[in-house]
């Protein structure tokens, strides 16, 4: 029997490239998102692979996710890993001139989103004997920059979230990872800038930035570790991104 893996998120991005990677090895593929449209294709090119279930929600509407995981047909029922992708940042000014509307979006999807697709999974994930949650969190998490406030906040969460979890979870055979990419070619950077894509391009030029196919195959390689094997978390950057000196501020 082939292992299912449900992945949040999964219509672009780290998500897609997650999709592909999965579906390539022959896992039963379990994909959500918002934008139905582009699931439903991206679910009829890779069921030329394997098999696959899409379901169009919001990860911040906990009622969907209920009716979701009830509505699953019976061969994508055991799922053996959850990917929390799904999330976003958006804006880069600084505290004193962001929306308040976009921090509490931030929130709603990066944690509450996050939260919700869990807890709905852990009786499923707790009943079989080995099981892995992968938490998408980001070098933010733990290296705050200017205009970084909300986002990088909602990051620390969920690398938190995730040892904490772990804490729990061990004795069920349930696994738990904070992946945490850093620089990142994807349509992240669109969303952030609200899809002005010149500003989108700027941040990768005259960069070799990580691409979603390489955060893919990390989260195959943890998915697929012995079961007695646990990757707390996994910090990634391209090698073009260091760390900066300490800000001083002159007066």
């Amino acid at each position: 029997m082939s292992k299912c893996v449900l992945i949040t998120g999964a219509t672009s991005g780290f998500g897609l490239a997650a999709a592909e990677k999965f579906a390539q090895e022959g896992w039963s593929i379990i994909i959500t998102g918002r934008r139905e449209e582009r699931l439903k294709q991206l679910a009829q090119t890779l069921s030329s692979m394997t098999s696959v279930h899409y379901y169009a929600l919001d990860v911040r509407n906990k009622e969907a996710i209920d009716t979701m995981i009830e509505g699953l047909p019976e061969s994508f029922k055991n799922i053996n890993v959850l990917i929390n992708n799904a999330g976003l940042a958006l804006g880069r000014s600084s505290a004193l001139e962001s929306d308040l509307a976009d921090w509490q979006t931030m929130i709603d999807t990066n944690i509450t989103g996050l939260t919700n697709m869990t807890h709905a999974l852990l009786p499923t994930l707790t009943q079989q004997k080995s099981t892995t949650v992968i938490n998408l969190a980001s070098v933010a998490a733990h290296y705050p920059y200017p205009g970084s406030h909300v986002y990088g906040a909602s990051k620390a969460f969920v690398a938190q979230f995730s040892k904490s979890l772990r804490c729990d979870l061990s004795k069920h055979g349930v696994r738990v990872t904070s992946l945490e990419p850093g620089l990142a070619e994807s349509e992240f950077s669109l969303v952030r800038f609200k899809g002005d894509q010149s500003t989108a391009d700027t941040i990768y030029e005259d960069t070799t930035p990580l691409q979603p196919k390489d955060l893919a195959d990390i989260m195959y390689w943890i998915a697929t570790q012995p079961a007695h094997i646990n990757i707390n978390s996994i910090e990634v950057m391209p090698l073009v991104q260091t760390w900066n000196p300490l800000h001083i501020e002159k007066h």
